[in-house]
C-alpha cells in the first residue's frame, strides 16, 4: 500500500530542505544525479532565463511561473511543468518566504528510457494528434510522487545511485505514459511524423543558432513549406523561429560573460550580432538590465 499523498508531500518537503541546507552555494543544486538539479528560494525571484530541456519541473513547496513566448505556465505545489521540447524560457518563483521557502526539483527526462518503456507497453496511450505544445502543466502524485522521492532519497547513499536510479527512471517513464497526459508524453518518443520533423529542425537551429538562418532553409529541414514551417514551429515552441534564435544568442552570451570569457563587444560578435548597440537593446529587453548591469548583478548575487 502507498503512502498517503500528505505524508508523501511532506517527505518530499523534508528531504528537499535537508538537502538544500547542507549545501553551500546558491539554487539551483546540482546534484550526483546526473539531470537531477534541487531548487530552493526564500523570496520571490526576478525571472531566470534558461534553456529548458525535455524534464519534468516539479514543484514541492510554493508556486513557480514559466514563460514560452506569449505562453505562461503556473504550477504550485502538487504540481510539474512537464517540458517536451528543449527551449528557451524564463522561470519566476512567485511564491516564497523564509519560513516557507519555494521548493523543487527538476527531472531531466532519459528518452532512450521513455521510448524503451513505451515499446513494451501492451497497450501504449495514442499519441495526441496533429502538433501539439511543447509544455504542459500535469498534477504531480500518486505513484510519480513516490518515485521522486525514492530518487531524492538516493542523494543520501551515493553508492546506490549506479545501481538503483536507471531502475526508477524507468518507473517514472511508465507513470507518465499511464498518466493522463500519456499522449503527449508519447510524442516525446518522436513517433509523430511531424513533429519529427519539427524536431529536426529545432535542433539545427539550436546547433547554428550564431549563424544567419532563413526561415527557406529551417523549413527545408521539417520538409514542409515555409508557410506550414512557421505555423507548426509556434504551435510547439510558442515563439516564431527568430525569437526561438534571438532568445538562444541571448542565453549564451550571459554565459559567456557571466564566466568571464568575453566582455560584451566580444559575446555580441560570437553568438552572430553584427552590431553590439543592437545586441545590448535586445539584452536589456529580454533580461531587464543592459549586459553590464546584468552580468555584474549576477555575479554579486552568485558570490
Amino acid at each position: 500500500m502507498g503512502l498517503e499523498r500528505n505524508d508523501v508531500t511532506e517527505a518530499l518537503a523534508e528531504v528537499v530542505l535537508r538537502y538544500t541546507e547542507a549545501q553551500r552555494g546558491q539554487s539551483p543544486f546540482r546534484t550526483c544525479i546526473e539531470g537531477l538539479t534541487i531548487l530552493r528560494s526564500d523570496h520571490q525571484r526576478r525571472a531566470n532565463h534558461l534553456l529548458y530541456k525535455p524534464a519534468l519541473c516539479i514543484t514541492v513547496q510554493g508556486e513557480k511561473s514559466a514563460v514560452f513566448g506569449d505562453q505562461c505556465h503556473r504550477y504550485s505545489a502538487g504540481q510539474a511543468l512537464l517540458v517536451s521540447v528543449e527551449m528557451p524560457g524564463f522561470g519566476t518563483v512567485t511564491e516564497a518566504s523564509p519560513d516557507k521557502p519555494y521548493l523543487g526539483v527538476i527531472l531531466e527526462l532519459d528518452l532512450a528510457v521513455l521510448r524503451a518503456v513505451a515499446s513494451e507497453l501492451p497497450d501504449p496511450p495514442r499519441p495526441s494528434e496533429g502538433i501539439g505544445s511543447g509544455v504542459c502543466v500535469t498534477d504531480f502524485d500518486g505513484p510519480l510522487m513516490e518515485c521522486t522521492l525514492r530518487v531524492l532519497r538516493l542523494l543520501e547513499v551515493p553508492a546506490a545511485v549506479p545501481v538503483l536510479y536507471r531502475a526508477i527512471m524507468r518507473e517514472i517513464c511508465y507513470w507518465l505514459l499511464a498518466g493522463p497526459h500519456g499522449g503527449s508524453v508519447l510524442r516525446m518518443t518522436l513517433s509523430n511524423d511531424h513533429e519529427r520533423r519539427i524536431l529536426q529542425a529545432i535542433h539545427y537551429l539550436r546547433d547554428h543558432f550564431a549563424e544567419p538562418v532563413r526561415i527557406g532553409d529551417l523549413a527545408a529541414v521539417a520538409q514542409l513549406s515555409p508557410s506550414a514551417f512557421h505555423r507548426q514551429f509556434k504551435v510547439v515552441t510558442a515563439m516564431t523561429p527568430l525569437q526561438y534564435q534571438k532568445q538562444l544568442r541571448l542565453l549564451e552570451a550571459r554565459r559567456l560573460m557571466t564566466a568571464g570569457t568575453a566582455n560584451v563587444e566580444d559575446a555580441a560578435f560570437r553568438v552572430g550580432y553584427e552590431s553590439p548597440s543592437q545586441f545590448s537593446r535586445e539584452y536589456g529587453r529580454m533580461f531587464g538590465l543592459p549586459p553590464r548591469r546584468d552580468v555584474k548583478l549576477l555575479k554579486r548575487t552568485a558570490a
